[in-house]
């Protein structure tokens, strides 16, 4: 066994020693999520306290805490920056801020006496409560505070373990104290989750303090935490309809303007604000409205990056329900919005950007935006698929609250959406997580991932899911035709050849999804005349009309259209149910606006 050679009457903290400490209170935060996230009921239940804090520190984890410091000051340093970079929600932000007081204070020290350390966690409490526009007391801001405060009151030759041992009994009593001091977490029965994982990283320092050692070596377990806890169930009603968004964003530069930052945002009206990180690092997270208009606040300071905003309606939905099994998408399926609420879906953002301005899909940038972004501006949009870390994040917080996931995705062989999903997966719970390739998109992908969340509804397994979309994906087809091919060529998805040709015979390019995934030109239209009804028709004598039909009708910014095709089509093809939705930049990036996109699905006789 290693000792700790802290047991002395004037000890110091070195970065050995202090890295393998951090570790372990790293590890046993992560090892608990699920608990925190069950417990999770303030400033808003919606269930992912657990996994913001895990993601926080597992940044730190991965990044600081994987290599060796020279100095204590060099290591503290790393560890706020990121903190900073991978801080999620309320808890993670005021953690991450935490720790940057306490480098701040530290400095450039090699070691640190335990006074100096005391010094350091003081000011780490006090920056994290000056982070926040409306501190609260029954929060881990509390706890903090009582565990610096405790850290000041110790005699002269205390051993190391008795020095933060003491302090951590404080903390303990403030942590069995926050349901005296918020109402909400009386009513629940339950502690404050973010004060939870505060003392759940003290514990796992102090047991590293008791027993010295540490398995640098291994990997972190992923393993589910099925903890019988008292979980309250607020009604989706609580959730303020003008803040839904829990919002976040990196923003990075010299000389940052941290005052001059908050009193914008309060101008805009968020909540739950936090203001976390250095001159040159802050990370931005409040819950609003509006997610642009918070990026592009944040856009006037500095250099925005790490753009990620939560449907907090969504999550309070998922952390009430009891399905065994929970549908997510990504934002390249079109769904209508009324069902995509009813049916308990989840989203992950596709990324896009304009030039140098980027974008979260759907949330930092709607449709209708989008659609007159593309027809004004000279520069044409990129769409990329979301990290693995967009999905991990989404992955961890519905599997605290059911057993299994399936992730309807959009086409492998038009996106590596599908692969980033695969690679969150493998991180953990691959058991758990099941990915199915569409090879579709569109109102295609939208069908199939409603025709999922109905049989998960239904109470359908995961398997037995999986077989459902496995037999439908066959049968699944979507067409899409636009007059305008011009933005097609210049993304390189047409011959540059075949613009003027098509412009000079007046034709209407149709293209349909084929069975590997892929959009291809298909046939075309000649002449500008009653297009939206051939364009029907031509649909329409591809079909087997003795049965019924799911169709969704997708526009690119031009409803009218839409609406005129949604009645030609049905006209033409028996339809069970049938929807007009806004194409997003999956479609519309490359079809340009005007576009128009039909996909329907034969209605199987034993579905739900």
């Amino acid at each position: 066994m290693n000792t700790i050679p802290l047991q002395h009457d004037t000890p110091v903290i070195r970065a050995p020693m202090l890295r393998r400490a951090l570790i372990s209170g790293a590890r046993r935060v992560i090892a608990q999520r699920d608990l925190l996230n069950k417990i999770n009921v303030f400033p808003v239940p919606d269930g992912d306290t657990g996994s913001n804090m895990a993601f926080t520190l597992g940044n730190v984890l991965t990044g600081a805490l994987s290599r060796r410091a020279q100095s204590t000051g060099e290591l503290l340093r790393r560890v706020s920056e990121h903190a900073i970079d991978g801080a999620r929600g309320n808890s993670g932000a005021i953690l991450a801020q935490f720790f940057t007081g306490i480098s701040e204070r530290i400095g450039h020290s090699r070691v640190a006496s335990l006074e100096q350390m005391a010094q350091a966690i003081q000011h780490g409490a006090d920056t994290a409560r000056e982070a926040l526009s409306e501190p609260k007391e029954g929060t881990i801001l509390s706890v903090i505070t009582v565990f610096a405060e405790a850290l000041h009151h110790r005699e002269r030759g205390f051993h190391f373990k008795h020095w933060f041992g003491e302090a951590l009994i404080a903390a303990r009593k403030a942590l069995a104290n926050t349901p005296n001091q918020l109402p909400v977490l009386q009513k629940a029965g339950v502690v404050d989750a973010g004060a939870q994982g505060f003392v759940d990283m003290l514990e796992g320092v102090y047991q590293f303090i008791l027993e010295g050692e540490i398995d640098l070596d291994d990997e972190l377990e992923n393993d589910c935490a099925d903890m019988e806890v008292s979980q309250a169930h607020v009604e989706l009603a609580d959730a303020d309809p003008e803040h839904r968004w829990c919002s976040e964003c990196l923003i990075l530069g010299d000389g940052l303007d941290r005052s001059g930052l908050r009193a914008a945002v309060g101008d805009l009206g968020a909540s739950c604000v936090v203001i976390a990180g250095s001159h040159s690092r802050v990370r931005l997270h409040a819950h609003v409205g509006n997610p642009k208009q918070l990026f592009d606040l944040a856009a006037r300071f500095g250099r925005v990056e790490g753009t990620k905003a939560d449907d907090m309606h969504a999550q309070a939905r998922t952390a009430a329900g009891t399905d065994a099994v929970v549908i997510i998408t990504d934002t390249s399926a079109d769904v209508p919005d009324a069902l995509s609420e009813k049916l308990n879906l989840h989203w992950v953002p596709l990324r896009l950007s304009f030039g140098e301005s980027d974008y979260l899909d759907k949330v930092g940038l709607s449709t209708g935006e989008f659609y007159h972004k593309l027809r004004t501006e000279l520069v044409l949009p990129k769409t990329s698929q979301p990290s693995p870390g967009d999905f991990r994040r989404q992955f961890e917080f519905l599997l605290s609250h059911h057993p299994h996931l399936v992730y309807v995705g959009l086409s492998r062989a038009v996106s590596g959406t599908l692969q980033s999903a695969e690679a969150a997966a493998k991180r953990g719970h691959a058991d758990r997580i099941h990915i199915f390739d569409t090879a579709n998109a569109a109102g295609g992908q939208g069908l199939l991932v409603i025709a999922a969340a109905e049989a998960a509804q239904a109470g359908q397994t995961s398997e037995q899911i999986m077989a459902l979309l496995e037999r439908l994906r066959p049968l699944t087809e979507t067409w899409a035709c636009t007059a305008d091919i011009s933005h097609a060529v210049r993304g390189g998805r047409i011959p540059r050849w075949a613009g003027p040709i098509a412009n000079a015979l007046g034709l209407t390019a149709i293209a349909k999804v084929s069975p590997a995934g892929k959009l291809a030109l298909n046939s075309g239209l000649f002449g500008k005349r009653n297009i939206i009804e051939r364009y029907a028709r031509h649909v329409a004598k591809r079909i087997d009309c003795t049965q019924q039909y799911r169709a969704i009708i997708g526009h690119c910014g031009d409803a009218e259209a839409g609406q005129a095709l949604l009645q030609a089509f049905t006209a033409l093809v028996p339809c069970a149910q049938a929807w007009c939705v806004e194409s997003g930049p999956a479609i519309g990036a490359h079809a340009g606006p005007g576009a128009l996109v039909i996909s329907y699905q034969p209605v199987l006789k034993e579905s739900v």
